[in-house]
């Protein structure tokens, strides 16, 4: 513990204390990532299949990759690359041991450099022996991350703008739901996919507009509201699937899709060229939606009103702010965002509707809202993650086991995205600053 003199108002000195000593659980980290170190090195590696390859397909002949820059592929002893690779991840987790053992407040910086060593060891060993005689197309891989991470985006998106002015948003789910089937619905009507596009926002906004009624208006539990909304997005979407849309699906369910928006010379760059530059209009406008939404948050008078909402309202009402004003905004705006998320889950994808085809889809963005710690970026980060696990289970499963190499069950795969975000949102529990006044309604006084 130590001390140090604060000279205040009146002159006289008081004794400020800090803490420097190391808390209680400064060990859960390395510990955990030791653990999950040494399962890599004995199941990926030295029980890996000997005298085999694993290729990974870097780059295509179409590609500019002048001189060879980036290989066409890059070829891996499966039973070497996995060890070697277990082995980086074990040194990083050397190294989490050292920096957590020798300060009481370790440099964020080399934290999170060295875990995301480690995270990308881990990762690239376990595909490393997953892949044991067969190819894996990186790129192929990557875009499938990107089209399911727009969908979650959306949804983590949609609730940090409404839990960063203090309303719950569980209904991030019955948003999603209602974008898709108001973008099927409509474009099916009408025969234009673009107008499809513009319906599935002013379909969630109905959404938005009973949480907000109920949660703002009426003061109604905001976790309850939530909950219940998603039940109800459920049934009515059920309802007029099976007494509308199937009936007549030419009419009111036809399977649409945005066209690809290619841009030249930057699509052909080898990996990540058609990864973020060929995808449709959709991906775009997450890309602008992030970039923009965290200059306003955090770089505007808006943004400050917003955040001065959710931490303290009732300072924020003394200065002239109106409280439930800007949370009804918030939230609106929030639902529309997520209704462009719903958006991609049929005419981004380009199939049709389907009864609860959401999946469980708005419950995933809510747990990377929160691992994203509220904020865009974070948020954006966390749903790829998420997607990159998800399009790693559809990738896997499609390599059968009369491929030879390894062989995972089916089941376990469809499971994979939620282990995922089960323990990325366990491992931040307690550590993410919620907004002070999340959850609480305000009444004028």
């Amino acid at each position: 513990m130590s001390t140090a003199p604060v000279v205040v108002t009146d002159d006289s000195a008081v004794e400020k204390s800090f803490d420097d000593s190391r808390p209680a659980s400064w060990w859960h980290l390395p510990a955990t990532t030791t653990v999950m170190g040494l399962i890599a090195l004995v199941m990926f590696g030295l029980r890996g299949i000997p005298g085999v390859e694993s290729a990974f397909v870097l780059a295509r002949e179409s590609d500019i990759n002048p001189l060879g820059i980036v290989p066409e592929r890059v070829v891996l002893p499966s039973m070497g690359g996995a060890i070697a690779l277990s082995v980086v991840a074990l040194l990083a987790s050397a190294g989490l041991w050292a920096l957590q053992a020798r300060s009481a407040r370790p440099s964020a910086r080399i934290r999170i450099a060295l875990i995301a060593v480690f995270a990308l060891a881990w990762i690239l060993a376990f595909m490393t022996w997953v892949i044991s005689q067969r190819a894996l197309d990186v790129t192929t891989l990557l875009q499938g991350t990107i089209v399911l991470a727009v969908p979650l985006a959306f949804g983590a998106l949609s609730g940090v703008l409404s839990e960063r002015s203090g309303v719950i948003n569980i209904a991030i789910e019955g948003q999603l739901l209602f974008g898709a089937f108001g973008a099927t619905l409509v474009g099916s009507l009408t025969g234009s996919v673009w107008i499809g596009l513009l319906a599935a926002p002013v379909m969630a906004l109905v959404m938005g507009a009973m949480l907000a009624l109920f949660a703002v208006g009426y003061h109604v539990q905001q976790i309850i509201v939530g909950v219940v909304l998603n039940v109800f997005a459920i049934g009515i979407t059920s309802f007029f699937f099976g007494t509308v849309m199937r009936d007549n699906p030419g009419l009111f369910n036809a399977p649409m899709r945005l066209p690809t928006l290619r841009i030249p010379l930057l699509a052909d760059i080898p990996v990540l060229g058609r990864v973020l530059f060929e995808q449709n209009i959709l991906v775009y406008l997450m890309w602008i939606i992030v970039a923009g939404l965290t200059v306003a948050l955090f770089r505007t008078r808006w943004g400050l009103r917003v955040r001065a909402v959710g931490e303290h309202p009732k300072a924020a009402d003394t200065v002239g702010i109106a409280v439930n004003l800007t949370r009804w905004k918030n939230v609106l705006l929030g639902s529309a965002v997520a209704g462009l998320g719903g958006a991609t889950l049929t005419i981004g994808t380009g199939v049709a509707f389907g009864e609860e085809m959401s999946a469980g889809k708005g419950y995933i963005a809510l747990a990377a809202m929160i691992l994203g710690r509220y904020h865009p970026v974070g948020a954006l980060l966390a749903a790829l993650t998420f997607a990159f696990a998800d399009s790693l289970q559809l990738r896997l499963g499609t390599m059968s086991a009369a491929e030879g190499g390894v062989s995972i069950p089916g089941d376990f795969l469809l499971m994979l995205p939620y282990i995922v975000a089960l323990f990325a949102v366990a491992g931040v529990v307690g550590r993410v600053r919620v907004p002070a006044a999340n959850g609480q309604p305000y009444v004028k006084q």
